[in-house]
């Protein structure tokens, strides 16, 4: 226990002299008390437990005011989380064969929703899961479409990134990951929105994952600028580009990229981000490995003190000191005035 104005404490010792300096008021003059009864036979010899509860009351009243305060230490994990928006490209291009496990064939859709399923929930060897992170989901042909919102519920979200199916409708059709990327950086900036009772330097570093395999040319926003307000609202923008085969790729090293993957790698770097490309399931496995490593949950162990103030304690305990104090000088320990 700690007081917050431990001087006053000096006044108790102070105040107790003083009043035991004051002379003793006597309300009847005799030449000697040789014939009375004896206090230790009477009432009066209990005559001293009134002046002490007072005493004591003015003693407790000044701890109170001395104002005494318990403080409680522990400590709590806090976790800085990660806000990501998932980007995935379902225009009809991505029904185009790739290379899934074990050689079988299948489209980029099916892989891109086996990657980006693994991503969220891990695989218990090369990605971690993302548990501690709070991720939304964005689709993109020549609309983009918000699947679901940044969003602890991960378990709703995979059954979601499930059922994603390539866009068939030729009127919708087309790329426009420029309004993607817009919408994407907004809803990170505005992360506040999420709940009330959200604290948004909770969140360590916002990202946005954009998985594509064409060249935006549908929407109102273009790469670059999306990109730009990306950067400003510090949301960085990781890029992966589904190539067409492994001729593209030369050991993970960037080469002979066509002008739409140019500007992907462009604002990938602006954004302080990476642009990585993939041909099948096991290179964008590796590709979301290198991203799942560069952005991690922070978990960091603090030390916390929970201070409670007890002023009320002794401050009870001088009123109960006074009550009973009157009420013996009123009844059983009452004298003549």
């Amino acid at each position: 226990m700690s007081f917050l104005y431990p001087a006053v404490l000096i006044l108790i010792p102070a105040l107790l002299w003083l009043l035991k300096r004051r002379p003793t008021r006597t309300s009847l003059t005799v030449a000697s008390i040789q014939n009375w009864p004896k206090p230790e036979k009477g009432k009066a010899r209990f005559l001293w437990i009134p002046i002490v509860l007072r005493k004591l009351a003015i003693s407790l009243v000044l701890v109170s005011i001395a104002k005494p305060q318990a403080g409680t230490h522990f400590q709590a994990e806090i976790a800085e989380g990660i806000a990501i928006q998932m980007l995935v490209d379902v225009s009809s291009s991505m029904d185009m064969s790739a290379t899934g496990f074990n050689g079988e064939v299948t489209t980029r859709m099916e892989i891109a929703k086996e990657m980006v399923e693994r991503f969220i929930a891990g695989d218990g060897k090369d990605l971690q899961g993302r548990s501690e992170d709070l991720i939304g989901l964005i689709t993109f042909a020549r609309y983009a479409d918000t699947r679901s919102p940044l969003t602890f519920g991960h378990d709703a979200l995979l059954q979601i990134v499930r059922a994603l199916e390539i866009q068939q409708r030729p009127n919708e059709d087309g790329t426009a990951y420029g309004d993607a990327l817009a919408i994407a950086a907004a809803r990170l900036k505005n992360i506040e929105s999420f709940s009330p009772s959200f604290d948004p330097d909770a969140v360590k570093s916002r990202v946005i994952i954009l998985l594509t395999d064409g060249e935006n040319n549908s929407g109102t926003h273009l790469p670059i600028e999306a990109a730009g307000l990306a950067k400003t609202w510090n949301c960085r923008i990781y890029v992966v580009s589904l190539a067409e085969s492994r001729s593209s790729l030369e050991q993970g090293i960037i080469s002979d990229l066509s002008p739409a993957e140019m500007t992907l790698e462009h604002i990938a770097r602006e954004t302080g981000g990476i642009f990585r490309q993939a041909y099948d399931l096991e290179s964008l496995l590796s590709v979301y490995s290198e991203i799942d490593r560069l952005e991690r949950t922070q978990i960091t162990t603090r030390s916390f003190e929970r201070v409670a103030d007890l002023y009320w304690l002794p401050l009870t305990g001088a009123l109960m000191s006074i009550i009973a104090a009157l009420i013996l000088e009123s009844s059983w320990l009452r004298v003549v005035p």
